[in-house]
């Protein structure tokens, strides 16, 4: 028996939910997936600790996802897994295949997909489990055949709503009748039976995940991530795509605020031909995102084209090492986090910290 297996020979009765029968993972803990973060090595610690990761397809290049996919494998000795992905991108339709033919257990995505695809994914065996950040967006993501619900409150990082998480969560529990994820300010074992008494059957977490020693970050941009120490640092602005984003506050940030509105609109222009550039993007599925959007509701076109501002902008804090000119996505809980751990001592922290705290309450009890 190894040394965790000794630490935790047991999972607590109370740890184990349909979710995590779901899932195939030992514990309901699931790292979201985070662009240019969540790439197969964090995965791998994640699912290798006893959590569920999310790989990030959405911002892992069209000739590279397969390989990502096949490390994830390869790292966990054959682990379950999911896969992000979202429907406007230029290569939606392989991950959609590839998520298929690897018989990955699970994906995740904002809104988009439609019944069909969302059909094809379940006849497949896969678990559908959209993210929302309202009430009506759970409604409908389970209308169209979503089996897992991930609920974001307000506290979360990267695009949020404003409902606080203790709101939200029970709202959608009590309204819906497939296992909800909580997320949006969760970190630790008490976050975790929080979640659980408000009949979440889980906990998903991006920014303790981000936080970690597993994943690609260079560290001049988690070194700005761990000296964050007041939440009101942790902002939630409009200005990178015209929806409300939490993030660090940062030099770039700043900048944006001073700079005039046309002046954003040339800095969104350009992200976008970058984006396009880069993710390989026609001229023609552009103009068919712009011309969708325009159908769906004309004051969507400004923020299609800004959109591309939040990929490219990341990219350049979370790949390229420049956190002064870049996005850092995080959630209010990035200012209670004050060193990096592994994905392993992370979850082991919550486990333990989770299964002392059902113990006090048997004692009292």
């Amino acid at each position: 028996m190894n040394a965790r297996a000794e630490k935790f020979p047991v999972t607590p009765a109370a740890l184990r939910t349909p979710l995590t029968e779901l899932l195939g993972c030992r514990y309901p803990i699931i790292q979201t997936a985070m662009g240019w973060v969540a790439g197969s090595e964090l995965v791998a610690a994640t699912c290798n600790a006893g959590g569920f990761g999310f790989l990030a397809g959405a911002t892992i290049a069209a000739d590279k996802i397969e390989a990502e996919i096949e490390n994830v494998r390869k790292l966990t000795d054959d682990k379950p897994f999911g896969l992000n992905f979202h429907m406007f991108q230029p290569n939606a339709q392989q991950l959609l295949d590839l998520a298929v033919r690897h018989k990955i257990r699970a994906v995740s995505y904002g809104r988009g997909p439609d019944k069909k695809t969302i059909g094809r994914l379940r006849d497949a065996g896969i678990v559908c489990m959209p993210t929302v950040g309202a009430l009506k967006h759970a409604q409908k993501a389970i209308e169209l055949g979503a089996n897992v619900i991930t609920v974001q409150g307000g506290e979360g990082g990267g695009h949020t709503g404003s409902v606080p998480t203790t709101v939200l969560l029970p709202q959608v529990v009590d309204s819906v009748d497939v296992p909800v994820v909580a997320a949006g300010g969760f970190y630790d074992g008490r976050g975790l039976l929080a979640a659980l008494a408000f009949g979440a059957q889980g906990i998903a977490m991006g920014t303790r995940f981000l936080m970690t020693t597993d994943n690609r970050i260079p560290p001049q941009t988690l070194a700005r991530y761990v000296a964050v120490k007041e939440t009101d640092r942790i902002r939630v602005s409009h200005l990178i795509d015209g929806m409300p984003q939490r993030m660090i506050d940062n030099e770039y940030l700043d900048r944006l605020a001073k700079a005039s509105p046309a002046r954003r609109v040339m800095i969104a222009l350009r992200s976008a031909l970058a984006w396009k550039q880069q993710t390989g993007m026609t001229t023609s599925h552009a103009v068919k995102v712009l011309w969708q959007a325009l159908r769906e509701d004309s004051s969507t076109v400004a923020q299609t084209v800004m959109a591309a501002n939040a990929p490219m902008l990341l990219q350049r804090a979370m790949i390229d090492g420049e956190p002064a000119d870049g996005v850092m996505s995080a959630g209010q809980v990035a200012a209670i986090i004050d060193r990096l751990q592994s994905c392993e001592e992370v979850i082991d922290g919550i486990v333990a910290q989770a299964a002392a705290r059902l113990a006090e309450w048997q004692v009292q009890g």
